[in-house]
């Protein structure tokens, strides 16, 4: 694959359309071309939509015998910005970029990507994926907030384990020009209170979620992004090294293979950091409080024992203080949160309880 920063195959001469009515066999045919020079789309219709941030369309392909023997499936998901909105096309494009320089190289737990290309240039933002449609492999899509066993759970973070452990401290993977830093400063989609700042004060308000809040929150909101700006600040002082973290581990983003081992969807915040973003998202996020209060330490001390087959060694009495630590990234994600297809309250109140548990309010001075 010939990328440059600008455009994810160089070979593509016009740019990825804005809109699905650029959507056809035809255009199809041309960008597949730049990658599967004799493959042919001969048709294409859609069967189904799955409606979000970005746009992810299921399509049935009517391919040649060249597209087949190149591996191209009948059944596959696009999914780029199509929606009108420009507010998502800077992580369509970094996610692109996940697949087509890292994902191609690396054995992930992400779905097979067969093409990815991006524009980012004066003109505009745009990335493309097509994924393998994971409808036809009769697995299970995760839904955020619907608890899972201790047996998965157990299971799922051997998964990240691999993510975490396979990246660690490896610059060929991390030192991308694309690959932002996970809180840093120089990161803004990692500020939610920012990004979001025109639904902030909304939720600050919002009596479904002062009831469940940490008292120090209640008292003012605005603690909230205060710890989160001590969390920027400790991670930025960190020196230990840095992996490849998924940037939004929720169940919701992820889907149990029918062989049983779960893959994450959704790269679109990918991030190189510490794994306990992930760890503790996915971990408080998907189980119910009571699954939580009895296992977590049993499963974090899983986790590292998990990672250290890949020569990483944690302390565990620090790794359990970091996964303490970042549980204000899972309260100001939910709290912030305006997708209607996630389960908001029922996450919220799972950090917000695991939050007075820890005792988060003293960790950062509240």
């Amino acid at each position: 694959m010939q990328s440059s920063i600008k455009r994810g195959h160089i070979a593509r001469t016009e740019r990825l359309p804005l809109t699905y009515e650029g959507v056809t066999a035809e255009w199809l045919t041309s960008v597949l071309q730049t990658q599967y020079p004799a493959a042919v789309v001969r048709g294409m219709e859609m069967t189904g939509q799955v409606f979000g941030h970005t746009s992810k369309a299921l399509y049935a392909l009517d391919l040649n015998e060249a597209a087949i023997a190149a591996g191209i499936p009948a059944n596959v998901c696009l999914k780029a910005n199509w929606t009108g909105d420009p507010l998502s096309s800077t992580v369509c494009v970094n996610e692109a970029r996940f697949y087509g320089l890292l994902r191609a190289k690396l054995d992930l737990p992400a779905p097979k990507c067969y093409f990815a290309d991006w524009d980012d240039d004066a003109e505009g933002l745009q990335g493309l994926v097509m994924l393998e449609d994971l409808v036809h492999l009769g697995g299970k899509f995760g839904t955020s907030g619907q608890p899972m066993t201790i047996e998965d759970m157990t299971a799922s973070l051997g998964q990240l384990a691999h993510l975490h452990g396979s990246t660690w401290n490896r610059p060929e993977l991390l030192d991308q020009p694309w690959l932002q830093t996970a809180v840093s400063p120089e990161t803004p989609t990692d500020d939610y209170w920012d990004l979001m700042k025109d639904y902030v004060p909304i939720h600050n308000a919002r009596e479904s979620h002062l009831k469940l809040l940490p008292a120090w929150a209640v008292e003012d909101p605005n603690r909230i992004y205060a710890a989160f700006l001590q969390l920027r600040e400790q991670e930025m002082a960190d020196t230990s090294p840095l992996c490849l973290v998924h940037g939004d581990a929720h169940l919701g983003n992820s889907y149990l293979c029918p062989d049983g081992h779960r893959i994450w969807l959704d790269w679109q915040i990918v991030r190189k950091g510490r794994p306990w973003r992930d760890v503790h998202y996915f971990l408080v996020g998907s189980l119910t409080i009571e699954q939580r209060r009895e296992a977590e330490r049993d499963l974090i001390r899983h986790y590292c024992e998990q990672i250290a087959k890949y020569g990483v060694k944690l302390d565990f009495d620090k790794a359990f203080n970091d996964y303490r630590r970042w549980l204000i990234w899972g309260i100001i994600a939910w709290h912030t949160n305006i997708n209607p297809n996630e389960n908001t309250l029922i996450s919220l109140e799972r950090f917000c309880v695991a939050a007075r548990d820890h005792d988060l309010g003293a960790l950062y001075g509240f």
